[in-house]
């Protein structure tokens, strides 16, 4: 068993050692910064071999489809605006307090890693939407945008789509909108206060330490707690309601998806 077990082993580290050979005698440099220019986007091979360090290096915290497990989901930070340079130098640095490590790697494996994670739920920039636009926006104003901003107009409480439809599949927002609380990001994280004259807060997580927890409530507002006065429970419901069958039909979800696929980040349409 323990022969039959090796094989495979050992032809996964030698593809990988391949992947890094490859990028020897090319860009050997190691910056905290990313390079002005990423050539490997859009390159079929270059994305293949970033899939191969994605789940050799990162597949156990983040997730094989980058949606998140013991690390954040990687596509929604991506959806919602990271900057390639801000993904590259966190990377590298690692972030200090989490199991995030720092990576010595050479440039060229960082960006063919970033290559790879816009890869993978990329929306044709020409592909038509699906669905009635129209009616899946008016569905958006009536359900979604007391928690989701879109460009200056919207809520605070959930996650910003103005470009949820530059990198989000449609099988991710079906996800996200039938079962929210499967991928919490960081920052949404359901919390409920309780002070000590019997108060309850219900909000999300926006930071927290030691001694003290800052959330915002579901009235937008901004509060911090020191811990020893008050009880707080975390919640493993998300904030956002499931959308069941009955509460939103196979119909009215394709119109919906059909309008966030339109979200790329330039103004949009008027409400």
């Amino acid at each position: 068993m323990k022969r039959i077990l090796f094989f495979p082993a050992l032809f996964f580290l030698a593809t990988s050692a391949l992947v890094l050979g490859q990028g020897q005698g090319q860009i050997a440099e190691r910056s905290e910064t990313m390079p002005a220019k990423n050539p490997h986007l859009g390159n079929k091979e270059s994305i293949r071999n970033g899939m191969i360090l994605y789940r050799w290096r990162c597949g156990e915290c983040h997730g094989l489809d980058a949606t998140g497990y013991r690390g954040p989901d990687l596509t929604a930070a991506l959806a919602g605006g990271m900057p390639d340079e801000r993904l590259f130098r966190t990377i590298r640095l690692g972030v200090p307090g989490t199991e995030m490590p720092a990576s010595n790697s050479p440039d060229d494996e960082l960006l063919q890693l970033i290559a790879y994670l816009r890869s993978m739920n990329s929306v044709s920039q020409t592909e038509a939407p699906s669905g009635n636009v129209e009616h899946g926006q008016q569905l958006f104003n009536t359900n979604c945008t007391s928690c989701h901003r879109i460009g200056t107009k919207g809520g605070h409480l959930g996650p910003d789509l103005s470009r949820i439809g530059t990198a989000r599949s449609r099988a991710a927002l079906v996800r996200e909108i039938r079962s929210p609380s499967e991928v919490i990001l960081p920052g949404y994280e359901t919390v409920n206060i309780t002070t000590k004259d019997g108060q309850k807060i219900r909000g999300t997580k926006k930071g927290e330490d030691v001694f003290s927890i800052q959330v915002m409530d579901t009235r937008e507002r901004l509060q911090g707690y020191l811990k020893s006065n008050v009880e707080v429970q975390y919640d493993k419901a998300s904030l956002m309601p499931a959308y069941s069958t009955q509460r939103l039909s196979d119909t009215d979800l394709n119109d919906l998806i059909g309008y966030l696929t339109t979200l790329r980040g330039a103004t949009p349409a008027a409400q």
